[in-house]
């Protein structure tokens, strides 16, 4: 699907489902459209809150628990989030500024729901980390990479 052609709902689309484990790189669509005219300010808020509602929804399905349907549909196995527990007792909510890390992001905010670590404090730093990201994706786009 051409996200882009359909402007901000495509950016929102990409942005809300590349929060889940599907593999989708909303990256690409934020870019082109900043490159094709659209307002960066925009394109981040668009990103940022699309990307945010796909990660609490990941973090609700963690959250409920069934660790069928999470393996099934979601490709997360129980070894691997049983492993994360030691890291998450230790840092907590904190953890979910990590969440704008690709695919590790997504599996971090799906354990943070399963160990039930408090809403508010996940979901502020959520859209924290998230917030940093496309900001950082737009400067890079509208200012052109420079290493």
């Amino acid at each position: 699907m051409d996200y882009a052609a359909y402007g901000y709902l495509g950016l929102f689309l990409s942005s809300f489902l590349s929060a889940t484990v599907l593999p989708l790189a909303s990256e690409a669509v934020f870019g082109v459209l900043i490159l094709n005219g659209f307002d960066p300010v925009l394109c981040t808020t668009v990103a940022t809150f699309g990307n945010f509602l796909g990660g609490t929804t990941s973090y609700f399905i963690g959250r409920a628990g069934n660790w069928k349907w999470i393996e099934k549909y979601m490709g997360v196995n129980e070894k691997r989030v049983i492993k994360s527990k030691i890291y998450l007792d230790k840092y907590g909510a904190y953890s979910a500024l990590l969440s704008w890390v690709p695919i590790l992001g997504d599996i971090l905010i799906l354990m943070l729901g399963f160990f039930k670590v408090k809403i508010l404090p996940v979901f502020v730093y959520m859209f924290v980390g998230k917030l940093f990201r496309y900001s950082v994706i737009a400067i890079t786009v509208v200012k052109g990479w420079e290493p």
